[in-house]
């Protein structure tokens, strides 16, 4: 071989070596943390006077604050999925046509579907370390209670440690539990009515009136023993049962303990970094603050202006300010996109039975979680990436919780998906200043199964226009939730439907206060109508999908249940101690 075919076969190597070390290089590291029920009011960088938030206000001051960033869903569970895939939940079955729309069992047969891609998933593809600490809520077992389906190592997680369902006020003695309103209808009106149907018995047969057997009165009596029994079981069982950590696929810790628990988590997040400070890597700190139970350290317990709920909030800003402090140390800030959200807006029906709100603020935005008014959807949105996105900007245009997906795919150089529909909207070019409007003309705001409303952002005009095809039903009366079932529903009795559609223009009244009418805005029918038109467009490229949080997909199944231990229920072990201790 000659010196000059050499020199040249030398410079083509070169080349591509200089080409694929620029496309590592573009590569960021990326950093998702993602709140549960955090309200836009809860943050100093939204305008919070009383919760210290510096480290999340830091975060803001260095990158872009997202002023209308929208979650997908008011509901935990549909919400996520929406975040992980990109797509409306309805896609992908996450979307119930029950009233109960997440999942409250570890041993549900419900979750993510497997013929979904999340952007772990395509990040892991294109070589990225990819691990979720916190809280899952999207499904663990579909058969078995060792087939992981949908449990985040099957969606593209190389590694998990975190709680494969929700942080209840029943994982936690003496908060309280959310299945109060069950009960009640389930067992005091049962027990209720069987107690006045002996008491007739008897009277009538004392009266000689009716003779009734003694089998009826045994039987009755046994109904209600079994139903006592069961309740009693229900309350014992269902904290160990539901409330457990895992890591990867075994459970550490059963039931799981509060003590130091965000310390734990985030320790574990930093030491992920540092395991994978010399690749791609792809972190999801999805917190279990601040829905309740609310708990927080020593350190930070009775030190807030707003009770528990408060104290949850600055330790939460602190881990941020930890995550934060690990990027500066190994050189990495440079090189990261960090992107802070919370999964819907906050839930401001959480009253305990002292009176004590353990829900957050959402400013000066109607309604919360679980409904489709602001308050509920518009959620923070922060991003940051030094030198790549300038720092202090605010943009005040419609961004969704979807559009991580085709953000972070993009940047790792990852094709999205060409076989089925992608809602999400690439954010990069809004947040380099390439484009002045959002890439979403259209919103459509779903409650659990049902299309609850619509948003347009016309490209031609300043207004942001929003209708309502119903709206819940506020209680008592005058209220700002549904505190009577502590969360608003989404169909039947428990909604107000409207036509002509609810309208109103966001640009001007934020607030959701004073619908337009034919009579305040000439073009009232012709915004309807062209909103009606993108409905339709919609409604068409939905298709038919199990529904995976249907009445047989979220109810408790023995065979599904996860236990660390081999002897019956008891189901109690705690493997993180020992960890920590054999560290030590």
């Amino acid at each position: 071989m000659s010196k000059s075919r050499r020199m040249r076969i030398r410079l083509v190597l070169l080349s591509f070596l200089s080409v694929a070390q620029s496309h590592a290089a573009t590569r960021p590291n990326l950093v998702l943390l993602l709140a549960d029920d955090l309200g836009i009011g809860d943050l100093g960088c939204y305008g919070n006077k009383t919760l210290r938030t510096p480290n999340i206000d830091r975060l803001a001051e260095g990158g872009v604050k997202l002023t209308q960033h929208l979650a997908a869903s008011p509901l935990c569970t549909p919400s996520r999925a929406a975040f992980m895939t990109g797509r409306y939940p309805i896609r992908s079955g996450m979307a119930s046509e029950f009233l109960v729309g997440v999942y409250l069992f570890s041993a549900s047969s419900g979750g993510l579907p497997t013929s979904e891609i999340t952007f772990a998933k395509l990040l892991k593809g294109q070589g990225y370390s990819t691990a979720l600490i916190g809280k899952w809520h999207l499904g663990t077992n579909c058969h078995n209670k060792s087939d992981f389906c949908h449990h985040p190592l099957s969606h593209g997680f190389d590694y998990f440690h975190g709680i494969p369902v929700t942080n209840l006020r029943d994982c936690k003695p003496g908060e309280g539990s959310v299945f109060t309103r069950g009960i009640r209808l389930l067992v005091f009106i049962p027990l209720q009515i069987i107690a006045v149907t002996l008491l007739t018995m008897v009277v009538l047969k004392y009266l000689g009136l009716v003779r009734v057997p003694p089998l009826v009165f045994f039987s009755l009596l046994c109904l209600a023993a079994m139903i006592l029994g069961l309740l009693v079981c229900f309350l014992h069982y269902f904290r160990p049962l539901n409330c457990f950590l895992m890591r990867n696929h075994e459970i550490t810790q059963q039931p799981l303990s509060y003590d130091n628990l965000m310390q734990r988590l985030v320790a574990d997040a930093a030491q992920f970094i540092r395991r994978n400070a010399e690749k791609p890597f792809l972190l999801v700190l999805s917190y279990l603050h601040v829905h309740t139970a609310l708990f927080s350290s020593k350190d930070f317990a009775g030190k807030s202006k707003h009770g528990a709920y408060g104290d949850a909030v600055e330790e939460m800003d602190w881990s941020v300010g930890q995550i934060l402090k690990v990027l500066d140390e190994l050189k990495l800030a440079n090189n990261t996109l960090i992107y802070f959200s919370s999964d819907q807006g906050a839930h401001v029906e959480e009253v305990t039975p002292k009176g004590e709100v353990h829900g957050g603020s959402n400013g000066i935005y109607k309604g919360g979680k679980a409904n489709n008014w602001e308050g509920g959807i518009r959620v923070p949105g922060i991003l940051r990436w030094p030198g790549v996105i300038q720092a202090g900007l605010e943009i005040d245009e419609p961004t969704s919780n979807m559009d991580v997906f085709p953000t972070v795919a993009t940047l790792a150089g990852a094709p999205l998906p060409e076989d089925r529909i992608i809602d999400g909207r690439d954010l990069m070019p809004l947040l380099q200043g390439k484009t002045q409007h959002s890439d979403h003309e259209f919103l459509f705001h779903y409650c659990n199964f049902y299309l609850n409303a619509v948003r347009w952002r016309p490209r031609n005009s300043t207004s942001i226009w929003k209708a309502f095809f119903f709206t819940p039903k506020f209680s008592p009366e005058g209220a700002n939730g549904c505190f009577s079932t502590h969360v608003c529903f989404c169909h039947g009795h428990s909604v107000s439907y409207h036509h002509p559609p609810l309208l109103f223009d966001i640009s001007k009244d934020p607030t959701e206060r004073n619908p337009v009418t034919p009579a305040t805005e000439p073009r009232f029918q012709e915004v309807l109508d062209t909103m009606q038109q993108a409905v339709d467009r919609h409604t068409k490229t939905l298709k038919a999908v199990p529904n995976q949080l249907s009445l047989g997909n979220i109810v408790w199944k023995p065979w599904l249940q996860m236990c660390c231990s081999p002897s019956g229920l008891s189901c109690q072990c705690d493997r993180e101690k020992q960890a920590r201790r054999a560290s030590h």
